[in-house]
């Protein structure tokens, strides 16, 4: 059966079957994208500042331990509110890492860096 409705991005009209909602690929996927923006935006946001978390971890602590000042990380824009997994040890300490990269406070101003392995 054969009904002619509108392209549900363009609104041009279509012929073929009666689900069809786009009336081609590039319409199909530009409705796609605008409507999955705002979340696509707000993963892209978050997995970059990771990334930055990371970056600066790394450039921190390149013998793969060490201990550094609170205002290090601040300086260079380590956001403490995201990392991607915690471990606390038997004794109660909890790591916080961004991927392999690791930070455990160790009293107010200092953490101490580690590299998961």
């Amino acid at each position: 059966m054969v009904t002619e409705k509108l392209c549900v991005e363009c609104g041009e009209k279509m012929k073929g079957r009666s689900d069809r909602k786009f009336c081609s690929d590039q319409c199909r996927i530009s409705y796609h994208n605008r409507h999955n923006s705002n979340t696509t935006n707000l993963v892209r946001n978050i997995n970059n500042a990771l990334r930055k978390n990371r970056r600066i971890l790394l450039s921190l602590n390149p013998a793969g331990k060490t201990k550094v000042h609170r205002n290090k990380l601040t300086e260079q824009g380590f956001d403490f509110h995201l990392f991607t997994s915690l471990y606390t040890t038997k004794e109660g300490a909890t790591y916080f890492y961004c991927y392999e990269q690791g930070y455990l406070q160790t009293d107010p101003d200092w953490f101490l860096l580690v590299v998961k392995k």
